[in-house]
């Protein structure tokens, strides 16, 4: 069965599944390959993200979420092909689904904002501590990043969606 003849409730599942592990395979690869080297003070320094803590901690995050979501919708397309559509899940099943769905948005989301925080001293430094802003100097690295901080913010918003479909499947079980 192609994925046309699936019922319309999970088309719209598996599209949003697709979304949300592009996305956050998207967020991993810009977090994770940006970098940009500048000669200061004839002193060759490098940005990576592996330097801040944070993206590193939101790099692993967005990658393993990304694979939940290619897996999850591997376990949907199964689901609806088989059996005529008619094959669900027991409640159980749709019980770990929801927390892991619900697990895998919150963990995304809160590695988001607290890389965002670690971005915004990179921006804005920090006076009273006197460390200046690095995006001054590191521009194409600051850009890169802000675009992967995009991408994890767009898939974790995909992610809390997609734990409203799980919620609705465990909640309509008769």
């Amino acid at each position: 069965m192609a994925v046309a003849t699936l019922a319309p409730s999970v088309r719209v599942e598996c599209l949003l599944r697709v979304a949300c592990a592009v996305m956050a395979a998207a967020a991993a690869l810009l977090l994770g390959l940006s970098s940009q080297t500048k000669t200061v003070l004839f002193v060759q320094k490098k940005a990576v993200s592996k330097e801040v803590e944070a993206l590193w901690v939101l790099i692993v995050a967005t990658a393993a979420a990304s694979g939940y979501h290619v897996v999850q919708l591997a376990r949907t397309l199964y689901l609806g092909n088989f059996a005529g559509g008619c094959r669900r899940l027991s409640r159980a099943m749709a019980c770990v689904s929801l927390f892991l769905d619900k697990g895998c948005a919150y963990m995304v989301f809160a590695m988001t904002v607290a890389a965002l925080q670690a971005c915004f001293v990179a921006l804005n430094g920090v006076q009273a501590l006197q460390w200046s802003k690095l995006c001054n100097i590191y521009t194409r690295f600051c850009e890169q990043i802000a675009a992967g901080m995009l991408c994890s913010l767009l898939a974790a918003g995909g992610m809390t969606v997609l734990s409203a479909f799980s919620a609705r499947q465990l909640f309509r079980r008769p």
